[in-house]
């Protein structure tokens, strides 16, 4: 047995439920894990408010770390007392157990802990993609990170300025301003006072910047694309404001040859050597230092829906974990 999260419907942070049920012994190609700690993202409100279509009744979370307990038939690489961590699917990280695909796990290093594993694996594959291979970020580069303080924000501020770069980022408060400048952000913009796209033109002389790494949306479209020199690249990689509505890509031309592009880190690790690689360079930088995780909120597995709640109302900085109980 297993004690999991699922819902049955779509909706608000209500419909998540906690619930037992019985977990069969791993198929072929599986392993199962018994999770230490489950990672938050804000994709899993888009999963339980149906912004995401999954199929119904179904588990929620795509980020955990734990150990093996079993492995099925083929699994070769892997055996019981493995410490392991996860992101990407199937749905179903908010379990105290669970099977998966044993190929979409990798080994945990020693010298990192199960909530960092939880904490680092969705959030900073996203950080690899976007500044090692959507947009590669070259030394003396300006960039411009939205939700600075935020779980991807933290990362993305200071693995770039260790790259070398130039980071502005938007924050919602003074508090989350200092966060951010903590860690590796040169200029936080408090966006409910200040208008971004103006003030990055100040910050710039007038340029603009190279990339902006957008997760908000529809709020912040089109002042991303106004902040992008020519030739620039914006980069949508989420909807905490909602999806952006259908415009001309006339536009684009028009601002300057601008690039668009919509990553997802489910194509960027669809194959398991890009995966890895994508795991072994966040570990190198996270052990390094020049990466410092930061999990400011804990909550206890069960308690999920207020997780998603304080999550949603901007209440959240950095990452935040789930804790099975056993």
């Amino acid at each position: 047995m297993s004690r999991l999260i699922r819902f049955e419907r779509t909706g608000g942070p209500e419909v998540l439920q906690w619930v037992e049920a019985d977990l069969a012994p791993p198929a072929a190609g599986e392993a199962q894990l018994r999770h230490h700690a489950v990672g938050l993202n804000y994709i899993d409100t888009y999963h339980r408010s149906g912004l995401y279509p999954v199929p119904l009744p179904s588990g929620i979370g795509l980020e955990a770390a734990g150990v093996v307990e079993a492995v099925g038939e083929g699994v070769t690489d892997l055996q019981p007392g493995d410490r392991v961590a996860y992101a990407g699917g199937p749905l179903g990280a908010y379990a105290e157990r669970r099977n998966i695909p044993a190929d979409r796990l990798v080994r945990l290093p020693d010298a990192l802990s199960f909530e960092q594993g939880a904490a680092m694996m969705l959030q900073g594959l996203t950080a690899q993609y976007l500044l090692r291979r959507t947009y590669r970020v070259q030394p003396g580069d300006t960039i411009l990170i939205h939700a600075a303080a935020g779980g991807v924000g933290l990362i993305v501020c200071q693995w770039a300025k260790a790259l070398g770069a130039t980071v502005i980022g938007t924050v919602g408060s003074d508090e989350k301003a200092e966060l951010a400048r903590q860690h590796g952000c040169d200029h936080a913009i408090v966006y409910t006072r200040e208008n971004v796209s103006g003030r990055v033109r100040e910050l710039t002389g007038g340029e603009g910047v190279a990339v902006v790494y957008d997760s908000i949306g529809k709020d912040t479209f089109m002042d991303s694309l106004a902040c992008l020199r020519p030739l620039g690249m914006m980069v949508t990689f989420g909807n905490a404001s909602g999806p952006v509505a259908p415009f001309d890509p006339g536009l684009l031309g028009k601002m300057g040859s601008l690039f668009l592009t919509r990553p997802s880190l489910f194509a960027y690790s669809a194959l398991r050597d890009d995966l890895l690689m994508m795991a072994e360079e966040l570990f190198s930088v996270v052990l390094s230092g020049q990466v410092r995780l930061s999990i400011n909120q804990r909550f206890p597995l069960q308690d999920a829906a207020t997780a998603h709640r304080e999550l949603e109302a901007r209440r959240t900085t950095g990452s935040t974990v789930l804790v099975p109980s056993s």
